[in-house]
């Protein structure tokens, strides 16, 4: 075995022996993989094996076409085989929401030009003549829909990674992992110990143990989970082809051909978690006792829906386990309080992803940063206060929900409150309605008096949305305060601030106390990794504020750029509460509470100072993302209440109130304002997204600077733009597909919302370049409907920037 190696990756299921292959790939032949028991082991080798390619986010289905198109390409390349069937999947819905969704999906597919379309009941009888398709509203067809062989894709991949040079040990358990003074690692074995410059930690159902070993703690927990195979069937021994799956998840089943038999499997409500306080050391290829009675009523569904599942015999039954992060989605990426420490694990439709993972997780670590923006995946999106009680919580909803329509704007319950603010409960009071970001309760929208404070969800207008327009008018009229606590704040002081600064931000970072600017954070290749305000308060002397929700992922970052002694960095988030006071009446009512000069002349837009206000010591700054004038006031977190309670009192008489995220949603995309994940990804170059004259190539250095010159001479691939769209009973969300009239893709949304200050549905999307231009009519396919947009040649309101400027 060897001493050294470029990574070491620790498990060998589908997802270890992705990782390797992927890395050998790039390049990267001197790697290891260390297993230890058998390949397969753990969940890999009792899974379903289901494969298909849409998904609600865009770049995951880009990776699951990506993944089913390599497993043929694999059995080319190895000789081994991966047990390929790609009869097709049918996918059915029973009610008006799901066949929102499919419709949808459907949309993408001619965006991503993929075959997903829907069909009539006569042919779907032709192509699964067992389904009874009555109650059906709706089918669509995916011809390349199927299942492989959960063995037979994980050899392929080692024996892929074995012909280029890796190598894999199986019965070579890890015992630990010792971080290095330079970012290297020794892992230890009882063959031997290995020295490399990464670990890989994709260790499934042991993910927790190893990274206990680096001193971390993951937040997955593994649950049971059932199938059963029948007995032959006459009617599919007869058929002489294999049949289409069927995607019934309004029956909270899914149903595919085994063999001359079926194949049913359910995520039941009566869920049971296995392994609470550790997987088991010993475990490799068991299965828990059958509990078939725990998924009746998904069986009785599948079999009214199917009515020869009923008749045939069990010839088998399937209990084993799998391992699930709080939100079913991937643990992926380097940990950012290690060096070089990796992870991928928690993977839930791994076959359909598998191979998508295994490149972007390669990508990240040869060469800095995956192709795609997949934040909906990083692992930094949880903190240190997703602890077990919130992971047992999420998982339990998750498994119960599997199939449930994830809506736009869903906040789920589970496992909530986590982290409140001292304000929370006056929050309550007022009629708030709350979301999770980042761990933090934060007000979504607030009922008025006589409504009930209750959430609901749909693709539709839901019943919120006059109150959010109530909501977004007060402000623009008057004004409003909106709770920002949930940005995420960073304190950064000391002999040399300014000068660390500057060497980690594009911009020119301010040199004059009481100053602000805007500013990009580069990524590896070029794109914008990240946008803050920054404010120098005093002498090397930094106040910074960014995405709350990519606060961990930040870390990465920060941490790339040497620090000296005398630079201390540290987050302000908890600390420190934030409010906006917002329109055009804010500064009648903040001149109400401080002594300071709030006119124009005295404090202009992006001028920031320390002052006192009701009573408290407060950092303001003149900024406002509303687009309205307006000030950011952040004050100790044990002052919330008090100076809330005074904002609202000093501004009765001028009508103010409370303004939720939702409306706060809706004022940006008025403004053509864009956000952090949504239209700046370090997908997106800084020129394509308006961010470029931000830049300051003429300062020695900052983090992206080589990146962002190889591309900064290259025209835009596409260009961030503003839609005026007729839409009467839904708004656009994000991710929606963008055609010509004459149906060819150009783009998609990245935001959507009703406008209610101009009375307008408006979204903001990415369009290719030759079709960017202002009066360009497109398709934007809300509920899957093309619904006729235009391209505006600016925002609708105050296009000069006057009013956050009066």
């Amino acid at each position: 075995m060897k001493t050294q190696a470029q990574a070491v990756v620790i498990g060998g299921g589908l997802v270890g022996c992705s990782i390797l292959y992927h890395l050998a790939k790039l390049g990267w032949t001197d790697v290891v993989l260390l297993e230890r028991d058998e390949l397969t082991s753990g969940s890999t080798w009792h899974a379903a094996a289901n494969i298909h390619g849409l998904h609600d986010n865009n770049n995951i289905s880009k990776i699951q076409y990506y993944t089913m198109k390599l497993y043929k390409e694999l059995e080319a390349e190895t000789g081994q085989g991966c047990g390929v069937f790609q009869p097709g999947s049918l996918y059915l819905a029973q009610t008006e929401a799901r066949e929102h969704q499919l419709r949808l999906q459907e949309a993408k597919a001619r965006y991503f030009r993929a075959d997903f379309h829907n069909i009539s009941r006569d042919e779907a009888e032709r192509l699964h003549p067992l389904v009874d398709f009555d109650g059906i509203r709706c089918i669509m067809y995916e011809p390349d829909g199927g299942n492989v062989d959960p063995s037979g894709v994980t050899q392929a991949y080692a024996a892929g990674a074995r012909k280029m040079g890796a190598e894999i040990h199986r019965f070579t358990p890890v015992t630990a992992t010792i971080p290095q003074p330079d970012g290297s690692w020794i892992v230890e074995t009882p063959r031997g110990d290995i020295r490399t410059e990464w670990v890989v930690n994709a260790a499934g159902l042991w993910a927790r143990e190893v990274a206990r070993m680096a001193g971390i703690e993951l937040p997955l927990q593994p649950t049971e989970h059932q199938y059963f195979v029948t007995e032959t069937i006459p009617e599919i021994a007869a058929m002489g082809r294999r049949l289409p799956s069927v995607a019934d998840r309004d029956g909270e089943y899914y149903l595919r051909q085994e063999g001359n038999g079926l194949l049913v499997g359910a995520y039941e409500k009566d869920m049971r978690f296995w392994a609470e306080d550790g997987t088991p050391q010993g475990f490799g290829h068991e299965l828990f006792a059958d509990d078939l009675e725990r998924i009746e009523e998904n069986m009785m569904r599948a079999i009214a829906r199917v009515p020869a599942v009923g008749t045939a015999g069990i010839k088998r039954v399937i209990n084993g386990p799998m391992i699930w992060s709080p939100d079913s989605a991937a643990l992926y990426g380097p940990v950012p309080e290690l060096r070089n420490y990796f992870c991928c694990t928690g993977i839930i439709p791994g076959f359909s992803q598998s191979g998508g993972l295994g490149l972007m997780s390669a990508q990240w670590i040869v060469e800095g940063e995956p192709q795609y923006d997949m934040f909906a995946w990083d692992l930094a999106r949880f903190g240190d206060w997703a602890g077990k009680v919130f992971t047992k919580a999420r998982v339990q909803d998750q498994y119960a929900n599997r199939f449930k329509i994830h809506f736009p704007y869903e906040e789920r319950a589970a496992g909530r409150p986590v982290r409140t603010r001292p304000a929370y409960e006056m929050q309550k009071a007022m009629g708030a309605v709350f979301g999770l970001n980042y761990g933090w309760e934060h007000p979504l929208w607030f009922a008025p008096e006589g409504v009930d404070p209750q959430e609901s969800y749909g693709f539709t207008r839901q019943p919120w949305f006059d109150h959010v327009g109530a909501e977004a008018k007060a402000l623009r009229d008057g004004v409003g305060v909106i709770d920002i606590s949930n940005f995420a704040k960073y304190r950064i002081a000391g002999a040399g601030a300014g000068a660390w600064l500057d060497r980690v931000v594009a911009n020119r970072v301010p040199t004059i106390t009481g100053r602000s600017c805007l500013t990009p954070l580069i990524g590896e290749r070029g794109g914008i990794a990240g946008d803050f305000t920054i404010t120098k308060l005093g002498d090397d002397d930094f106040f910074m504020v960014g995405s709350g929700m990519a606060e961990r992922y930040h870390q990465r970052y920060f941490n790339a750029v040497p620090r000296s002694a005398t630079v201390d960095f540290s987050s302000a988030t908890v600390e420190l509460c934030g409010v906006n006071v917002a329109g055009p009446q804010a500064r009648t009512l903040l001149t109400r509470l401080t002594q300071d000069d709030l006119s124009n002349e005295a404090f202009p837009f992006m001028r920031s100072r320390r002052l006192t206000i009701a009573g408290i010591h407060a950092i303001a700054i003149r900024v406002s993302f509303t687009g309205d004038l307006g000030w950011e006031l952040y004050v100790p977190q044990a002052e919330q209440v008090k100076l809330l309670s005074a904002v609202f009192e000093a501004g009765r008489d001028l009508g103010v109130r409370p303004v939720g995220s939702r409306a706060l949603l809706s004022l940006r995309v008025e403004k053509g304002y864009g956000s952090w994940g949504r239209e700046y990804s370090p997908e997106y170059w800084p020129q394509e997204v308006g961010l470029d004259r931000l830049i300051k190539m003429d300062k020695p250095d900052f983090l992206g600077k080589t990146a962002y010159a190889a591309i900064a001479g290259k025209q835009p691939r596409e260009r961030l733009v503003t839609f005026e769209v007729d839409a009467e009973t839904a708004d656009a969300s994000g991710g929606e597909p963008v055609f010509l009239p004459d149906g060819t893709p150009v783009g998609r949304v990245s935001s959507g919302a009703f406008g209610y200050s101009i009375g307008k549905s408006l979204a903001l999307g990415f369009i290719k370049t030759d079709h960017a231009t202002a009066g360009t009519e497109v398709r934007i396919a809300i509920l899957g409907r093309d619904h006729r947009a235009v391209i505006l040649a600016e925002p609708l309101f105050d296009a000069t920037g006057a009013r956050s400027r009066s």
